[in-house]
C-alpha cells in the first residue's frame, strides 16, 4: 500500500502539471472503487485549479467550490498522459486538463477513493487524524504523552493515524530499527528520550524516503512511471531471516496487527 512518502512524491509529481490549470472535465468509467465517487465530482466542469496538497494519505486538489480528495487504496498511481491516451483495463478516473493532457488514476484493485470536500467543510476521512510526521507538531512530548495512555505495542502506536498519519507498516519497522526499539515493547514503557530519538528517526526516514521516489514493492511507481529507490535502502523491511545490516544477527519476523514485523533481537531493545 502505498505510503506518506509515495503519496507526497504523486503530489510533488502532479502540483506542477495541474496548479494554475483548468479542470476541464471529469471523466468517470468505474464509480464504484472503495467508495462510490460522489455525484459532486461528476459533474466538475471548467474548474481553475487552485493548487494540490496532501493531508495523511490523501491528495487535496483544490477548487473553488471544495476540495477532491484522492486516496491511492493498496494499488493505485497517477499518471499525466496526453489526452488522447486510450484507457486500460483499470483506469478509471480521468481529470481532462486545459492544455490537451489528463491526469489518470488506475487502481487494479479498486480500494482506492475519489471523494469531495465542500469549501468551509471537513471530510469526516479526515477529521480526527493526528499531527504530520513532517512538521513541528510531531514531538518528542506528543509521542510520549499518547505512549503513555497505550499498552499496546510501539509499533501499533506509531501506526496509528491518531496518534501520527502516515506513517505505515514499511517506515514503522524502519524507524523503529534505527531508533534501537523493540516493535513490540509496550508503548508506556518508553520513556521521553526514546521517544525524542524516534520521532527524530521518523522524521529522517520519511524524508529520505520522499527525496528516493518513495518505495517500489509491487503497484507503485512515480508519476512519471519511474520505481522509487527507496526498496534499496531498506533495513529491516522485508529481510526476515537475513542478516541484520549492523550485527549480522539473523533478524526475526512476527505479526502484529496482521502485519509483517521483522527487527534485530539484539539492536533492538
Amino acid at each position: 500500500m502505498p505510503e506518506l512518502p509515495e503519496v507526497e512524491v504523486s503530489r510533488l509529481g502532479i502540483s506542477p502539471h495541474l496548479q494554475g490549470r483548468t479542470l476541464v472535465a471529469m471523466q468517470v468509467r468505474q464509480r464504484q472503487l472503495r467508495w462510490p465517487v460522489p455525484d459532486e465530482v461528476i459533474a466538475l466542469c471548467n474548474e481553475p485549479i487552485l493548487g494540490v496538497s496532501r493531508r495523511a494519505k490523501y491528495l487535496l486538489i483544490h477548487l473553488s467550490a471544495g476540495d477532491m480528495l484522492v486516496h491511492l487504496g493498496m494499488s493505485g498511481n497517477l499518471k499525466l498522459l496526453p489526452a488522447t491516451t486510450a484507457p486500460g483495463k483499470h483506469d478509471h478516473v480521468d481529470w481532462l486538463l486545459d492544455n490537451q493532457t489528463l491526469l489518470r488514476l488506475n487502481d487494479t484493485r479498486r480500494f482506492g477513493a475519489v471523494l469531495w470536500q465542500a469549501k468551509g467543510s471537513l471530510h469526516p476521512m479526515l477529521a480526527a487524524l493526528g499531527p504530520e510526521p513532517l512538521t513541528a507538531d510531531f514531538t518528542a512530548e506528543h509521542l510520549h504523552l499518547c505512549c503513555q495512555k497505550r499498552s499496546s505495542a510501539i509499533k501499533l502506536v506509531l501506526m496509528d493515524n491518531h496518534v501520527v498519519v502516515g506513517v505505515g507498516n514499511i517506515y514503522a519497522n524502519e524507524a523503529l530499527f534505527k531508533a534501537g526499539i523493540l516493535p513490540t515493547r509496550p508503548a508506556n514503557s518508553l520513556t521521553l528520550a526514546e521517544c525524542a530519538v524516534l520521532t527524530e528517526v521518523v522524521k529522517q526516514t520519511l524524508q529520505f524516503a520522499i527525496t528516493q521516489g518513495g518505495t517500489t514493492l509491487k503497484d507503485f511507481s512515480q508519476v512519471d512511471g519511474k520505481p522509487g529507490y527507496f526498496k534499496q535502502e531498506l533495513l529491516v523491511y522485508g529481510r526476515g531471516g537475513e542478516a541484520c545490516t549492523s550485527c549480522a544477527t539473523e533478524l526475526r519476523e512476527v505479526r502484529l496487527g496482521q502485519r509483517s514485523t521483522v527487527y534485530c533481537p539484539d539492536c533492538q531493545r
